[in-house]
């Protein structure tokens, strides 16, 4: 257990590895997210084939130990803290399951205030980086309060402020999250803008923006799409204008930024949840866009990219494009429509395979047939029905996020089966 006291009195207020109490929660944990039907797909080379219904499970997926560590040590925090007051800064992952789980623990969730226009999905703190956007009220916390910091982290101003309150924090900031924090803060250090690939409303890349705040004069820019690094390198070249750039980044960059001055230096980083091939793309596009602009050896000394996608993320996308190799029917991508690795491998799917992205079993009704899911790049969820033949032989795929626990990916492998009328306890 690592503790230490940020707010200088002596007494232990900060915790970022656990309580020593995972023993005696590890029954509990097992109870709420174990899928019996993963198991069984595990054990027979991740294919259940029932009659003329077979199911592939991608062969990695769900929970990452990131997350698993997140909820484990929320676990151990309550068991720690039984007549506390505990909070949740925001989600401590972005899945519906888990946080009602945590919420019926009597864990009070201080979710970030939505600003500005900035649109995003639905849940997931959205609003402008700078200017406030994204900011949690603690102004009820009180000292002698617990507040769990989620597996995406906090900016570094309400780490601050509940440092200044005293209250004990429980730290499941996941390591990969700090790996991209540190690459930010070195860009910040030696005067490099920090380009990154992630979504601007996302508490994730909130929080890993406000790292180059560490540093005076440090900058950030935020860009989503290779469309959107396409405009940074336009405007690199001499194709776009300052105050074109700034009114289409307006809640993108950080304060008071200025394209003249802050682009002349660039790192590169990610929110690790994006899709791998496009952060690595982007790095190459504005690489290139350096070089041409000032020449390679210009380029060279003020130019920086790093691969900082969590492998988590990049094995779950590797494991499905493995998986697309094979014919498919249909692909069945479970977890939470604010799940951002959920999104990127539900993209991968719908590529080359009809795909629809779940956020929970119940998204199944096998007795009307009827699924109901988000379409990629929609907000809004719809309802399908025949999306799985009635008869015939069928090869369903299927995935979830790192933020997706076991049962709900076997309560949805087991209503996939009712659907074509196979009992799901039958199965053994």
């Amino acid at each position: 257990m690592q503790a230490s006291s940020p707010n200088g009195t002596g007494v232990p207020t900060y915790f970022r590895k656990g309580f020593g109490l995972k023993a005696e929660i590890q029954s509990e944990l097992a109870s709420d997210y174990t899928g019996h039907l993963v198991d069984l797909l595990k054990d027979r080379e991740y294919t259940l084939t029932v009659d003329d219904l077979t199911i592939r499970l991608a062969k990695e997926f769900g929970f990452c130990y990131g997350v698993e560590r997140a909820v484990e040590y929320a676990y151990q925090a309550r068991k720690k803290f039984p007549d506390r007051t505990i909070y949740l800064a925001g989600e401590i992952i972005h899945n519906p399951h888990v946080n009602s789980k945590l919420q019926a623990m009597g864990i009070t969730f201080l979710m970030p205030e939505k600003a500005g226009s900035g649109k995003g999905e639905a849940g997931s703190g959205e609003g402008p980086v700078g200017a406030g956007g994204g900011h949690i009220d603690f102004s009820g916390v009180k000292e002698e309060d617990v507040v769990i910091l989620p597996a995406f982290g906090v900016t570094i101003s309400d780490f601050e402020i509940l440092r200044q309150i005293g209250c004990v924090m429980v730290d499941t900031t996941c390591g990969s999250v700090l790996n991209v924090w540190k690459r930010v803060e070195s860009y910040a250090r030696d005067g490099f803008t920090s380009l990154i690939h992630g979504k601007y409303y996302h508490e994730e890349t909130r929080a890993t923006a406000s790292q180059a705040e560490k540093y005076d004069g440090g900058q950030y820019f935020i860009v989503r799409t290779m469309d959107e690094a396409g405009l940074v390198c336009d405007f690199i070249e001499g194709g776009l204008s300052a105050a074109a750039l700034m009114e289409r980044f307006a809640h993108s960059a950080s304060p008071n930024f200025d394209p003249a001055r802050d682009l002349k230096r660039i790192g590169v980083a990610n929110q690790t949840t994006m899709l791998a091939r496009e952060s690595l793309a982007i790095g190459e596009l504005v690489g290139r866009s350096m070089a041409r602009a000032h020449g390679e050896e210009y380029a060279r000394e003020n130019f920086r990219t790093f691969d900082t996608i969590c492998s988590a993320t990049q094995e779950r996308q590797d494991a499905v494009v493995e998986l697309l190799r094979e014919r498919l029917d249909v692909m069945v991508v479970v977890g939470g429509y604010n799940s951002s690795n959920t999104i990127s491998l539900a993209a991968l799917c719908s590529e080359s395979v009809r795909t629809f992205h779940v956020e929970d079993a119940d998204d199944i009704d096998p007795s009307s047939g009827v699924i109901r899911h988000r379409p990629l790049g929609s907000t809004e969820e719809t309802e399908s029905s025949g999306w799985l033949p009635p008869a015939g032989p069928v090869r369903v795929g299927i995935t979830a996020g790192a933020s997706t626990p076991n049962n709900k990916i076997g309560e949805a492998v087991g209503r996939i089966f009712a659907t074509r009328g196979i009992d799901p306890n039958s199965i053994r």
